[in-house]
């Protein structure tokens, strides 16, 4: 029988919003959540925290427990791990479609060609609405709705966009999308429409969307749920907690993850440091971020100055998810970077389109901005910053699903014909699986498969 019970500790946390620039402590956010004193971006903190007063190995078990439990705050992958999270006082409220809980996949085939003895991927694809965006949703949608806002809003490449509007319907609000004309996956805005998002396409990039949309919430009663806020961050970190105890508590040597608005790297390295401080890990993993070659504010930021100060790029890059040139959290990723140790790379967009079709080989499907791991992983492994020993796990963000139409094209050989990059996708025909049209025979079948074996056993 099911345990119906909620399952508490005694851990109740007081939870503070700080400017990551001038330090200055408020209860309460602006509504383009940037502080009021610098205009910089907030974290939360809580200033109560100390490894005396968390007793790491009694929540340890608890969060183990509520595993068994029936109630939906114990069921989300998120809300599991509430006790790092600011303190929500009715539990019952919240909006969640049982998030966060995704696998850790082993790579065996990945591994061999990046030259590693072991290798995983943490799949974020596996969340409700096919992204990592709804570990985050969770927690930021359900602060919107207890503060009494009747509707949200979003810029948006497509995953936000699309988890936005789900937690939005699922919790009785309505939601607004702007997303830059033409530069979104139909997978992506199909999720948004049918989670009845009020959406407009604008004629402008998504950086261009972010600034129209800042000035929208100054001047309507709107709840700005993009990744400068930082409940969604908070939520968005419980998946490096749950990736810490799918390793028993032991952590990886590196974590790599795409970088795009950079708040994913930000909240997962945020979740690493919290834990080390806090005791439940004895040492901090490396957090790398990749991006990719035409949209790589951050690479050059780090590699001009030290990260001293943003460069903003015009971005361009087929994995539309990381299609960012002026990544809002770019400071919260540094700071990362330095505290962890943790690398920056850089990938073109074959190298891109290979490390998604070798991910495939082990029967795991993703987004074009989730391969970019992988291939940064390999170049990080090529100069030596990963060792082939070392543990790795690749934070995947999204689902196959999310972008087909680059699957299809890359199958095809279409997706680079007719553009500079042509010629170096001659690298890429041993990976491509178009179609086969064939005479509705069954010895037609035969031969076709006979060639197919021969070919794969030579």
């Amino acid at each position: 029988m099911t345990d119906r019970s909620p399952r508490e500790s005694n851990l109740v946390q007081k939870s503070q919003l700080r400017c990551i620039g001038c330090g200055v402590v408020s209860q309460k956010a602006e509504q383009n959540f940037r502080c009021a004193a610098c205009g910089d971006l907030l974290e939360i903190v809580y200033p109560d925290w100390n490894p005396s007063r968390v007793d790491a190995a009694t929540l340890r078990n608890l969060w183990r427990q509520r595993r068994t439990s029936g109630l939906p705050v114990d069921e989300s992958g998120v809300w599991r791990f509430r006790e790092m999270l600011p303190s929500f006082g009715d539990w019952e409220q919240i909006i969640t479609l049982r998030e966060g809980n995704t696998p850790l996949y082993e790579m065996p085939s990945c591994a061999r060609v990046a030259g590693m003895q072991q290798l995983y991927a943490k799949h974020q694809g596996m969340n409700p609405t096919g992204s990592f965006k709804d570990t985050g949703m969770t927690v930021a949608a359900s602060v919107a709705r207890r503060e009494g806002f009747r509707w949200v809003a979003c810029a948006s490449t497509g995953n936000t966009s699309a988890s936005m509007a789900a937690y939005a319907a699922r919790g009785g609000m309505r939601s607004l999308v702007l997303i830059p004309e033409g530069k979104v996956s139909w997978g992506k805005l199909s999720q948004a429409l049918d989670y009845g998002a009020l959406t407009c396409q604008l004629k402008t990039d998504f950086d261009g969307c972010m600034r129209l949309l800042n000035e929208v919430v100054q001047r309507m009663p709107i709840y700005l749920l993009n990744s400068v806020n930082p409940y969604r961050l908070e939520g968005q970190k419980t998946a490096a907690i749950e990736l810490l105890e799918q390793f028993d508590w032991q952590p990886p040597d590196h974590v790599v993850v795409p970088g795009g608005n950079l708040g994913n790297s930000s909240a997962l390295g945020k979740a690493f440091i919290e834990m080390k401080q806090l005791g439940f890990i004895p040492t901090l993993p490396r957090v790398s971020i990749i991006q990719a070659a035409g949209a790589n504010p951050l690479v050059r930021s780090m590699r001009e100055n030290g990260g001293k100060k943003l460069i903003s790029v015009q971005a361009e890059t087929a994995a539309s998810a990381i299609r960012i040139g002026n990544p809002a959290s770019w400071k919260k990723a540094v700071a990362v970077l330095q505290a962890t140790g943790g690398a920056v790379e850089q990938v073109s967009e074959v190298e891109i389109a290979l490390a998604k079709a070798e991910i495939g080989v082990d029967g795991i499907g993703c987004e074009p901005a989730s391969a970019v791991t992988f291939a940064g992983l390999k170049k990080l492994v090529k100069h030596g910053f990963v060792k082939s020993a070392d543990s790795v796990v690749l934070i995947l963000t999204g689902h196959l699903l999310k972008d087909p139409e680059f699957t299809l094209k890359f199958h095809r050989g279409d997706l680079f014909a007719g553009t500079e990059s042509e010629r170096e996708a001659d690298i890429l025909k041993p990976q491509q699986r178009a179609p086969i049209v064939l005479d509705a025979t069954v010895d037609a079948v035969i031969r076709t498969l006979k060639a197919a074996d021969h070919r794969l056993e030579t």
